[in-house]
């Protein structure tokens, strides 16, 4: 059985820094691309990075290029999501996802494993 479980979210000041993590279990991991996703309230989902599986090439929606940076360790079995300058804008609920035939696609990937989320609040 496949699980994501994601940490680390929280509630902190516009400019501030914060990590994200993400479990995961059930796969073979280091040959996986991983990606991050969020969601605000009434809006879409929509992409926020993303990660290969194998020379870990990565890919960022503009709006968090050059603030957020997506990493990974095969030996833990996670992907992270640093998250650095926070605006109010990036509050959001934020997803981990695993096992993408597309990741390169961005916000047009599909995943097959996603996790139950992670609250990131962002004040003014």
């Amino acid at each position: 059985q496949v699980q994501l479980v994601e940490s680390g979210g929280g509630l902190v000041m516009a400019g501030a820094s914060l990590g994200l993590s993400c479990l995961v279990s059930g796969l073979t991991f280091r040959r996986k691309a991983l990606g991050w996703f969020r969601q605000a309230p009434g809006k879409e989902r929509e992409f926020v990075a993303s990660i290969s599986g194998g020379d870990g090439g990565t890919l960022y929606a503009d709006v968090v290029k050059g603030r957020f940076t997506i990493s990974r360790d095969n030996a833990e079995n996670s992907v992270f999501l640093q998250m650095n300058d926070l605006r109010p804008e990036d509050t959001a609920v934020y997803y981990c996802a695993a096992q993408s035939p597309n990741w390169y696609r961005g916000a047009g990937a599909t995943y097959d494993y996603w996790g139950q989320g992670t609250q990131v609040t962002v004040s003014s």
